[in-house]
This record gives C-alpha cells, structure tokens and sequence, in this order.
C-alpha cells in the first residue's frame, strides 16, 4: 500500500501480517486491536490515532511518525524502529520487550508501566515523557537520556532507597 491517506476510517477485526505500507497518512483512524505483525512501514504518519492493543510484533518501521496517538496495551515485541518519532503518544502498558530502537525520539509521551526489558535505550531522550514504572533491568537502562524527577522514579524501580 502506497501513497494513501486514511481519514477517519475505523478498521475494525484487521489482520495485516507482513503488509508493506510506505508514504501513507493514517489520521483520525481507529486501529486497535488491529494485526500488523511483521509489516513494514516506510515513511508512514500516524495522526491522532487510536492504537490500543495494535500488534505489530517483529515489524519494521523506518521514518514513521506517531503523533497524539493512543497506543495503550500496544504489543511491539521484537520490534525494529529506525529514525522515527512518536510525539504527544500513549504508550501506556505497552510491550516493547526486547524491540531495536536506532536514531528514535519520545518527546512528551506517556511511558508508564512499558514493557522495556531487552531494549536498549542508550542515546533515547525520554526527559519529556511522563512514566512512575517502567519494566527494564539497569543494562537496557544503560545510556538514556532522562529528567532529574525521573530519576527518582528509576531509583524505586530498582529498590534504591532516596533518603533526605
């Protein structure tokens, strides 16, 4: 699928395993519970979406925007992200488990309770992002770039105890 724009469109019981999708605008669409696993995205814009539950296991994605989106319970285990963005997004219980992020930013984005462990986050700004959980281990944690409140948060992640 090429050069298409999806407006306000609901895809309801979808499965699109291995699909390839490349300049493609989703705005206003409702993709939940939708099955992408082992797509392929290539310069693809998700707009004011909502993801909930979306499988995109082991799919590929490079120069792909999500943008205000709800991708709340996402399942983007073994996941591959190249130079892509996810801006104003929920990612809230999300599963990244042991997903491939290379030249990816979070800006203002709801992170809490991700799956993160086996994802490397080194060199990833999540400073702007919101989360209280997070599941990881300290090598995955190895590297990002976080706020100074954040830290407190990582610290009772991993049973450090903040005396004042």
């Amino acid at each position: 699928i090429s050069q298409v724009l999806f407006k306000n469109v609901v895809f309801s019981h979808l499965h699109w395993p291995n699909v390839k999708l490349t300049d493609t605008v989703f705005e206003q669409c409702d993709l939940s519970n939708v099955d992408f696993s082992q797509c392929f995205m290539d310069r693809v814009q998700l707009i004011n979406c909502k993801l909930v539950g979306i499988n995109m296991t082991e799919a590929s994605l490079r120069n792909v925007v999500f943008d205000h989106c709800n991708a709340a319970y996402a399942v983007l285990r073994f996941f591959k992200c190249k130079k892509s963005k996810f801006h104003n997004t929920s990612f809230a219980e999300a599963d990244l488990y042991s997903a491939t992020l290379t030249d990816v930013s979070f800006a203002c984005c709801n992170l809490d309770r991700i799956q993160f462990s086996g994802t490397k986050l080194a060199g990833i700004d999540l400073s702007s992002c919101q989360f209280y959980q997070l599941a990881l281990t300290p090598e995955d944690l190895r590297g990002c770039i976080i706020a100074p409140a954040q830290a407190i948060a990582l610290a009772n992640i991993f049973g450090v105890v903040i005396k004042e």
